[in-house]
């Protein structure tokens, strides 16, 4: 099969790979997309198919980055390790994969931004949160499930906004920075849990009222 016989959702990972090097200076825009499309020689108006406007451009690129990362996770075996360093890995490894394509995410984030984006914006960073969990090993399906995501949500999002504008070598201020939140994460569920323990000893304060109400004869 050619590339001009594939569907235009077969052809969205290949046309957002190509685009990366036009984003940084025409943006997430026809411009761009025309560029990809003759550097792998298709015809404008196929690649034009594939997306409906820059927003499209921009979910797509995010989806197509998920997926890199997750196939760079996969062999690390993310499960055997402390979810410190699990979570730690994962957010880095996203960031480095990104390196070269820095001001691409810069302009993917300023598409999202826009009101008529909001809906859009929480759908893309909640998939990009949820990849990470599950390549490192998070099964919960109750309310931590939920947790887990909008509080590592808050994490990748503080760490990539810090990282756009983080000129030290390496990025060590941004990993730095990573570490710093995730420590802080920890300490709070460890205050969390060891508070817990101190109530289970505890009297149940309805069965307490009911009592009251109730009271035994």
């Amino acid at each position: 099969m050619t590339a001009i016989d594939r569907t235009p959702a077969e052809l969205r990972p290949a046309l957002v790979e190509a685009m990366l090097p036009h984003v940084a200076f025409d943006g997430w825009t026809q411009s761009a997309l025309g560029a990809a499309a003759t550097d792998l020689g298709l015809p404008d108006a196929v690649a034009r198919l594939a997306f409906t406007g820059p927003a499209d451009m921009v979910e797509a690129y995010i989806a197509w980055a998920d997926r890199a990362m997750e196939a760079a996770l996969a062999p690390m075996n993310l499960p055997a390790m402390k979810v410190r360093a699990r979570i730690t890995i994962a957010v880095r490894t996203r960031l480095e994969q990104a390196e070269a394509h820095q001001e691409a995410v810069r302009r993917a984030l300023a598409v999202l931004a826009r009101p008529d984006q909001a809906a859009r914006a929480a759908r893309t960073a909640w998939a990009t949160v949820d990849s990470i969990w599950r390549a490192a090993g998070d099964t919960s399906t109750d309310y931590n499930f939920y947790t887990k995501r909008a509080i590592l949500g808050a994490v990748y999002g503080a760490t990539l906004l810090y990282w756009l504008n983080d000129t030290s070598d390496g990025h060590a201020d941004t990993w730095a920075f990573l570490d710093r939140r995730i420590a802080g994460i920890m300490a709070f569920e460890k205050a969390k849990a060891q508070l817990t323990g101190l109530g289970a000893g505890w009297p149940d304060p309805v069965r307490f009222l009911g009592r009251l109400r109730y009271p035994a004869g």
